[in-house]
Formats: structure tokens, C-alpha cells, sequence
């Protein structure tokens, strides 16, 4: 595949971060490749070795890195990696897609306000530390709820306690397994990621 050429002109350099399909990250490439949204895609760091992601990134030509705890002494040394990495790629807007990991409080500092994460329910409902993929699901279809939905937000030290700038909703149905609704969640998901940068990019937006 050839490199894409972006536009020197624009502003936004996205530091993607996912540990690991990275379906949301394509969709983002693909969104910044087709100019829906205004930005390049400057680096994917994921923490997991083995990750789709990292094979995604590599396919569009995107520096990509493994960084993880197992590399480090200690969680501060990871921190001052991963800000590196994001400050030589001149990255001015992080994107958590499916990152399982907490940021540390360099990166929380540095980048404070222009990090987004993605979350699979309609926060502040099945959020917080250990409330991730497919236990979000559980705990939804355990509630009885008849919708759950997505919502992205600012990261903030606390999990998913940012403030919202977008969400959708999801009506469950009477059989609904948790199979079917991550299949739901994740069609949600690439279209409000991509729908919310292109709305950042092209300044309708302001975080």
C-alpha cells in the first residue's frame, strides 16, 4: 500500500491508542484518508504486542509502537515512554480506542483536555475502573434496561468521568445476547468517533 499524503496544512495529529482489533482506529485511518475528517493519523501505540491494530497500522503505512508495563521498571518510566512517543509525532490530540490501560499523569498533564476516550454505555451508567468491554455488555443486559448505548468523552484522572461531548443510543432486544450487542455497540462506535473528530476537525466542535 502507498504511503497517503496528507495535507500540510492540517492542524490536528491524532495519537491512536488501542490494545486490540482496533476496529474504531481503522475506521478513524479511514476517515482521515477520505478527508471526512480533518487530521492525520501521526502514530498508533498499543500495549499489547499481538494487537490487529498495530497490523493496521503497519498496512497504512502509520509509525506504530508495543509499549508496555512488561518494558518498564515502573509505571512512570511507561508514562514518559508513551509521552515521548506522542511529543515526536507532534500529536495534538489523543484518541483512546479500545486502550485497556490507565494513562499516566504525565501524559494526563501534558495533553489535558485533548484526550477522548470511547465508552460501550450511556456514562455515567457501567462506568469506572474495571467496567470495560464485554462486562459492560453483562452488566447492561443484567440491568434490564431497554437501551444502553455510546458515549465518548474527555479523559480525566478519574475513569470515564470526563466530560461528555457525544453519545448515542441503542435499543436492546428481547433476545439480545452479549454477542449481538457488541455488534451494535462497535457499528455505533466507528460512526460516532468518526462523526465526532469530523466535527472537532472542522471546527464545529470545541473541546
Amino acid at each position: 500500500m502507498t504511503e497517503k499524503s496528507y495535507n500540510s496544512n492540517i492542524s490536528f495529529k491524532l495519537g491512536l491508542l488501542a490494545s486490540h482489533e482496533g476496529t474504531n482506529v481503522q475506521s478513524i485511518i479511514d476517515g482521515c484518508q477520505s478527508n471526512v475528517i480533518r487530521a492525520v493519523p501521526s502514530v498508533v501505540i498499543s500495549n499489547n504486542s499481538q494487537s490487529g491494530v498495530l497490523q493496521r497500522a503497519k498496512k497504512a503505512n502509520i509509525p506504530n509502537y508495543h509499549v508496555s508495563a512488561s518494558q518498564f521498571n515502573n509505571q512512570h518510566n511507561l508514562d514518559t515512554a508513551i509521552l515521548k512517543i506522542l511529543q515526536t509525532h507532534d500529536v495534538n490530540l489523543v484518541i483512546l480506542a479500545g486502550y485497556m490501560k490507565k494513562l499516566g499523569d504525565q501524559v494526563l498533564n501534558i495533553y489535558k483536555g485533548n484526550i477522548l476516550n470511547i465508552h460501550p454505555s450511556i456514562l455515567p451508567k457501567f462506568g469506572g475502573k474495571g467496567m470495560y468491554g464485554d462486562k459492560v455488555h453483562q452488566a447492561v443486559l443484567n440491568s434490564g434496561d431497554k437501551k444502553t448505548g455510546v458515549t465518548i468523552h474527555v479523559v480525566t484522572k478519574n475513569y470515564d468521568e470526563g466530560p461528555i461531548i457525544a453519545r448515542t443510543e441503542i435499543t436492546l432486544a428481547e433476545d439480545e445476547t452479549i454477542d449481538s450487542l457488541k455488534q451494535k455497540v462497535q457499528k455505533k462506535e466507528h460512526k460516532l468517533y468518526v462523526e465526532t473528530l469530523r466535527k472537532i476537525t472542522f471546527g464545529e466542535l470545541t473541546l
